[in-house]
C-alpha cells in the first residue's frame, strides 16, 4: 500500500541544446507512516521531485497519485484545494507571514481550508505547545529565533491533519542546537506514524528516516535502509549504486 508515488515523473526546463532534465525517469513509493529522506549534491533535483509530489510544479511527463488520486491531472483550483487538505509543507526559508503571530500563521491554512475560526484556534493552540511554543503563541516571527521559527512552521505543516509533510532542507538555515530540536520533532512525529518525505543534505536530518534516497542527475542512484530509523544510521541494508 502507498499513500505517495510517482511514475516515470519528468520535469525538464529549456529546449534543444540548452535543455535540462532536473528530474528524469523517476519511480518511487511511499508507505503511510514512513519517513523518506531523499539526499544529493546540490543541483542533482530533489528539490524540484519534492515540489512535484506536492504540486507544486507541475511535470513535464509521468504520474503523481497522492492516496486514490493523480495530483498531474487536476486543475489548479483542485491541486490547491488538495494540498490545503492532504499536505503539509516545511521549508528551509519557513514561509511565515512578518506581519501574523506564530498562532495566527499556524492557524492560516485550517482557515483557508474552511475550518471554523474557533477550532482552527484550538488546534494552532494545540500545536504550538506540543512544538515547545506555547509562550511564544502571541510573538512575531521578528521575535523568534531561527529554529522556533522552523518549528512554527512544522506547526503549520500538521494543522490541516495531512496525509503526507513534505520538508525541504528543513535544518539548512538553522544552528547544531536548533537543528536538534527540530530533529527531536520529526522524530515524534515518525514515531507516531506521520508520513514524512525530507529533501536534505544533512546526514543528521537523513538519519532519522526508514529509507534514505540517494538522487544524483536527476535520477534515483540507490536506496539505504535504516534498520530502526529515527535513532540513528543503526545498521545499513539493500545499498544500491
Amino acid at each position: 500500500m502507498t499513500v505517495l508515488r510517482a511514475v516515470r515523473l519528468r520535469k525538464e526546463y529549456g529546449r534543444d541544446a540548452g535543455l535540462v532534465r532536473a528530474v528524469d525517469e523517476v519511480d518511487l513509493e511511499v508507505r503511510p507512516g514512513e519517513t523518506v529522506a531523499i539526499v544529493g549534491p546540490s543541483g542533482c533535483g530533489k528539490s524540484t521531485l519534492l515540489h512535484l509530489l506536492g504540486g507544486l510544479e507541475r511535470p513535464t511527463g509521468g504520474e503523481v497519485h497522492l492516496a486514490d488520486r493523480r495530483l498531474d491531472r487536476m486543475s489548479e483550483t483542485e491541486l490547491s484545494r488538495m494540498r490545503r487538505k492532504a499536505l503539509g509543507f516545511v521549508f528551509q526559508a519557513f514561509h511565515l507571514v512578518d506581519e501574523l503571530t506564530a498562532r495566527e500563521n499556524v492557524e492560516l491554512p485550517a482557515l483557508l481550508a474552511g475550518v471554523p475560526p474557533r477550532t482552527a484556534r484550538r488546534r494552532a493552540s494545540a500545536l504550538l505547545e506540543r512544538v515547545g511554543l506555547a509562550d511564544r503563541a502571541t510573538h512575531l516571527p521578528a521575535a523568534l529565533s531561527g529554529g522556533q521559527r522552523q518549528r512554527v512552521a512544522v506547526a503549520r505543516a500538521l494543522i490541516g491533519r495531512p496525509l503526507v509533510v513534505l520538508a525541504d532542507e528543513p535544518t539548512g538555515n538553522l544552528d547544531s542546537a536548533a537543528t536538534a530540536a527540530v530533529l527531536r520533532l520529526f522524530g515524534s512525529l515518525r514515531a507516531e506514524g506521520q508520513t514524512l518525505v525530507i529533501v536534505t543534505h544533512d546526514s543528521r536530518t537523513a538519519a532519522t528516516a526508514d529509507r534514505v534516497i540517494t538522487m544524483r542527475d536527476g535520477v534515483l542512484a540507490g536506496e539505504t535502509r535504516l534498520n530502526g530509523g529515527g535513532g540513528g544510521l543503526g545498521t545499513l541494508a539493500g545499498l544500491e549504486g
